[in-house]
Protein backbone atom coordinates (compact mmCIF):
# COMPACT_ATOMS: atom_id res chain seq x y z
CA UNK A 1 0.00 0.00 0.00
CA UNK A 2 2.80 2.48 0.56
CA UNK A 3 3.54 2.14 -3.13
CA UNK A 4 -0.30 3.07 -3.74
CA UNK A 5 -0.79 5.48 -1.33
CA UNK A 6 2.33 7.17 -0.19
CA UNK A 7 1.34 6.55 3.44
CA UNK A 8 2.85 4.72 6.11
CA UNK A 9 1.35 3.40 9.36
CA UNK A 10 -2.26 3.92 8.73
CA UNK A 11 -4.75 1.71 7.32
CA UNK A 12 -5.12 2.31 3.70
CA UNK A 13 -7.80 0.69 1.26
CA UNK A 14 -8.68 0.70 -2.06
CA UNK A 15 -12.41 0.60 -3.15
CA UNK A 16 -12.74 0.32 -7.34
CA UNK A 17 -9.42 1.60 -8.35
CA UNK A 18 -9.90 5.09 -5.26
CA UNK A 19 -7.83 5.21 -2.14
CA UNK A 20 -8.81 5.94 0.94
CA UNK A 21 -6.33 6.84 3.68
CA UNK A 22 -7.37 6.41 7.62
CA UNK A 23 -11.22 5.76 9.04
CA UNK A 24 -12.87 7.59 6.64
CA UNK A 25 -16.07 6.08 7.46
CA UNK A 26 -18.97 8.25 4.81
CA UNK A 27 -15.96 7.73 2.24
CA UNK A 28 -15.90 3.92 2.24
CA UNK A 29 -19.58 4.00 2.39
CA UNK A 30 -20.46 5.96 -0.67
CA UNK A 31 -17.62 4.55 -2.34
CA UNK A 32 -18.81 0.39 -1.83
CA UNK A 33 -22.74 1.49 -2.51
CA UNK A 34 -21.42 3.39 -5.72
CA UNK A 35 -19.35 0.78 -7.55
CA UNK A 36 -20.94 -2.33 -5.85
CA UNK A 37 -22.86 -3.50 -9.61
CA UNK A 38 -24.15 -7.08 -9.10
CA UNK A 39 -22.44 -9.82 -10.69
CA UNK A 40 -24.52 -12.75 -12.10
CA UNK A 41 -21.83 -15.06 -13.15
CA UNK A 42 -23.17 -15.77 -16.90
CA UNK A 43 -22.16 -16.12 -19.87
CA UNK A 44 -25.14 -15.51 -22.18
CA UNK A 45 -25.57 -15.62 -26.00
CA UNK A 46 -29.01 -14.83 -28.28
CA UNK A 47 -30.97 -18.24 -28.04
CA UNK A 48 -32.60 -17.25 -31.11
CA UNK A 49 -29.72 -17.14 -33.02
CA UNK A 50 -27.98 -20.06 -31.89
CA UNK A 51 -30.89 -22.28 -32.14
CA UNK A 52 -31.26 -21.11 -35.80
CA UNK A 53 -27.82 -21.92 -36.21
CA UNK A 54 -28.16 -25.71 -34.98
CA UNK A 55 -31.07 -26.05 -37.08
CA UNK A 56 -33.62 -25.78 -34.40
CA UNK A 57 -36.53 -23.60 -34.55
CA UNK A 58 -35.81 -20.19 -33.30
CA UNK A 59 -36.34 -19.86 -29.43
CA UNK A 60 -36.41 -16.22 -28.28
CA UNK A 61 -34.24 -15.43 -25.05
CA UNK A 62 -30.54 -15.46 -23.23
CA UNK A 63 -29.11 -18.46 -23.70
CA UNK A 64 -27.02 -19.80 -20.80
CA UNK A 65 -23.21 -20.94 -22.24
CA UNK A 66 -21.44 -20.87 -18.50
CA UNK A 67 -22.38 -19.95 -14.99
CA UNK A 68 -19.67 -19.52 -12.77
CA UNK A 69 -19.76 -21.46 -9.24
CA UNK A 70 -20.71 -19.14 -6.57
CA UNK A 71 -22.48 -16.94 -8.60
CA UNK A 72 -26.04 -15.22 -8.17
CA UNK A 73 -26.79 -17.13 -11.77
CA UNK A 74 -25.57 -20.63 -9.29
CA UNK A 75 -27.71 -19.54 -6.73
CA UNK A 76 -30.52 -19.17 -8.68
CA UNK A 77 -30.38 -23.02 -10.23
CA UNK A 78 -29.34 -21.37 -13.61
CA UNK A 79 -27.33 -24.13 -15.78
CA UNK A 80 -25.52 -23.97 -19.49
CA UNK A 81 -27.84 -24.31 -21.92
CA UNK A 82 -30.71 -22.39 -20.31
CA UNK A 83 -32.97 -20.16 -21.76
CA UNK A 84 -33.53 -17.48 -19.84
CA UNK A 85 -37.26 -15.95 -21.57
CA UNK A 86 -37.99 -13.03 -18.36
CA UNK A 87 -36.45 -11.36 -15.33
CA UNK A 88 -39.00 -10.07 -12.83
CA UNK A 89 -41.63 -8.31 -14.98
CA UNK A 90 -39.13 -7.75 -17.78
CA UNK A 91 -39.48 -10.09 -21.26
CA UNK A 92 -36.29 -10.91 -22.41
CA UNK A 93 -35.85 -11.80 -25.91
CA UNK A 94 -32.41 -11.81 -26.51
CA UNK A 95 -28.55 -11.52 -24.50
CA UNK A 96 -28.71 -7.35 -24.79
CA UNK A 97 -32.42 -7.42 -22.98
CA UNK A 98 -31.16 -9.52 -20.07
CA UNK A 99 -28.20 -7.60 -19.56
CA UNK A 100 -30.62 -4.81 -19.29
CA UNK A 101 -32.40 -6.62 -17.07
CA UNK A 102 -30.18 -7.49 -14.85
CA UNK A 103 -28.51 -3.95 -14.47
CA UNK A 104 -31.27 -2.61 -13.37
CA UNK A 105 -31.43 -4.94 -10.30
CA UNK A 106 -29.57 -4.10 -6.77
CA UNK A 107 -28.52 -6.13 -3.60
CA UNK A 108 -31.51 -6.74 -1.83
CA UNK A 109 -34.02 -6.69 -4.51
CA UNK A 110 -36.03 -10.47 -4.77
CA UNK A 111 -36.10 -11.13 -8.74
CA UNK A 112 -37.56 -14.13 -10.30
CA UNK A 113 -36.17 -15.49 -13.28
CA UNK A 114 -38.31 -17.88 -15.91
CA UNK A 115 -36.25 -19.90 -18.02
CA UNK A 116 -36.57 -22.83 -20.38
CA UNK A 117 -34.62 -26.24 -19.64
CA UNK A 118 -34.97 -28.70 -21.89
CA UNK A 119 -38.33 -27.28 -23.19
CA UNK A 120 -39.91 -26.85 -19.81
CA UNK A 121 -40.80 -23.93 -18.48
CA UNK A 122 -39.24 -23.39 -14.70
CA UNK A 123 -39.13 -20.83 -12.75
CA UNK A 124 -36.83 -19.49 -10.02
CA UNK A 125 -36.84 -16.89 -7.41
CA UNK A 126 -34.06 -15.10 -5.36
CA UNK A 127 -33.23 -12.67 -3.06
CA UNK A 128 -29.75 -11.00 -4.40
Amino acid sequence: MVSVSGQMGVPVIVINGNVVVGFDRERIKALVSSGSKLRFGLKIGDASRITSQQGKAPVYGALVGEVAAGSIGERAGLKPGDIIIEVGDKLVDNAAELEGALGNLQAGNVVTFLFLRNGENRKSEIVL
